[in-house]
């Protein structure tokens, strides 16, 4: 169901709101959100001499998804979560005691509230999420929640464009082992590109913590 008109804009006006509170030097914005992978990346517009064709090799096998999960401060840092399959409810409110923390003390350093905009993805509304937000509210860490379909909200969206349309179109990759070492050279990249600082969480919900 599209959200209805009234209750968009009024979650736009609210955003502006953050967003003006953010550029007073008042609270601190964050996005979340999760992106997929596969073995079969997607092909992207590319230039061809006429009368030629375009062959990309591709894996004999489909593989299991990988799903990054990233939390963004423009410009400033990302960090993320990967995982073969779903992310699990345990490890998301791990990811978000992290920040929890991690808002506490920039709240000692600065004054400054924190506050993650992230999506309605049904995890991120489950009961077990709702029970832990007054813990993370007293931490300094606040949710606000994106109007359902609306993505284009989401500043981190347009990190995952970068990766998928820049860094991974097209390829193919033999493993997930391969494919999990492309995604985190990308995220490197980009990183590198735009000046922002990189981390990755440790899950134990998967054998992905792979180095480098």
């Amino acid at each position: 169901m599209h959200p209805k008109p009234k209750e968009k804009e009024v979650k736009k006006a609210d955003l502006e709101i953050l967003r003006l509170e953010e550029s007073r030097g008042n609270i601190r914005l964050k996005y979340l959100d999760e992106a997929g992978f596969s073995l079969w990346s997607p092909v992207s517009y590319t230039y061809i001499k006429v009368g030629e064709q375009k062959l990309i090799p591709q894996s004999k096998k489909r593989g299991k998804r990988l799903n990054i999960l990233g939390i963004y401060e423009p410009r400033k840092s990302l960090n993320y979560a990967l995982a073969l399959g779903s992310f699990k409810k345990e490890s998301f409110i791990k990811i978000l005691d992290k920040e929890a923390e991690e808002a506490a003390r920039h709240r000692t350093e600065t004054g400054r509230e924190t506050v993650i905009i992230l999506d309605n993805y049904s995890i991120h509304k489950s009961h077990q999420v709702q029970s832990q937000e007054k813990a993370w509210q007293e931490s300094g860490l606040y949710l606000f929640f994106l109007p359902t379909y609306s993505p284009e909200l989401n500043l981190i969206e347009g990190e995952w464009h970068q990766i998928k349309a820049h860094e991974i179109s097209g390829r193919m990759f033999e493993d997930e082992y391969d494919l999990v070492l492309a995604v985190k050279e990308s995220l490197k990249n980009r990183s590198g590109q735009v000046g922002y600082c990189l981390q990755q969480f440790k899950l134990n919900q998967t054998s992905l913590n792979i180095e480098g």
